[in-house]
């Protein structure tokens, strides 16, 4: 898939040097060409110089065929106006911002635009986003037992208790990351949406996970 950065700080670099690794087509945007430098020196995609909402430039990166959209420099007022250009302007479905104000980001979360903090989950948020459909894996024990994976809140959960869901992905709920904070969910914690909730599960299941959830609790 074709995916376009704008922002090329360490989240952005990380973000483009990973996608790139697993051979996804990426156009890195920043208005620093020396920010550049931070790519992986493997790095195959294409850079472009300039402001990235800027209409031309995002034309320029091939914004009209690209797969998806983030916006990750270190501008909060930058990264939303890109993010609403890439969705309104050029009709992309899978934009994603990166925000250092957490009560903006909920704002703009409400809006529709998923959104990323500034914590050590924002690549791996971004990457699930992106790619929706890779491997949720995060750890797995020395036996290959037991796997701890990181899933975006299906659709079909929200509203409904985060045990349920553990207990029908066959597992237990460690933690869930909310509006970039992080919290230990009980027994009265429900599912909301842009949740990122955090399971222990037989690693047997893992391949089975997103079916399974897909069902959603009427089927438990």
């Amino acid at each position: 898939m074709k995916v376009v950065i704008m922002g090329c700080g360490r989240v952005g670099a990380a973000l483009a040097t990973e996608l790139d690794a697993t051979g996804h087509d990426v156009v890195v945007i920043d208005h620093e060409p020396r920010a550049f430098g931070r790519l992986s020196e493997n790095f195959t995609g294409r850079t472009v110089t300039g402001t990235g909402f800027d209409r031309d430039v995002l034309e320029g990166a091939g914004i009209r065929d690209a797969h998806a959209f983030a916006a990750v420099s270190s501008g909060d007022n930058s990264n939303i106006i890109a993010a609403r250009v890439a969705r309104e302007t050029f009709g992309l479905d899978r934009v994603i911002a990166r925000i250092y104000d957490a009560g903006r980001a909920e704002v703009y979360e409400r809006l529709g635009i998923p959104t990323v903090a500034t914590v050590p989950w924002a690549t791996g948020r971004l990457v699930r986003f992106i790619t929706a459909g890779s491997s949720p894996v995060l750890w797995r024990d020395q036996t290959d037992s037991v796997s701890l994976v990181a899933i975006d809140a299906p659709k079909e959960w929200v509203g409904s208790p985060v045990d349920a869901l553990a207990r029908a992905a066959g597992g237990r709920a460690v933690t869930l990351t909310r509006f970039g904070e992080g919290r230990i969910p009980n027994a009265d914690t429900l599912v909301q949406a842009q949740d990122i909730v955090h399971l222990a599960v037989p690693s047997a299941t893992v391949g089975e996970l997103d079916e399974v959830l897909r069902r959603g609790p009427a089927d438990v």
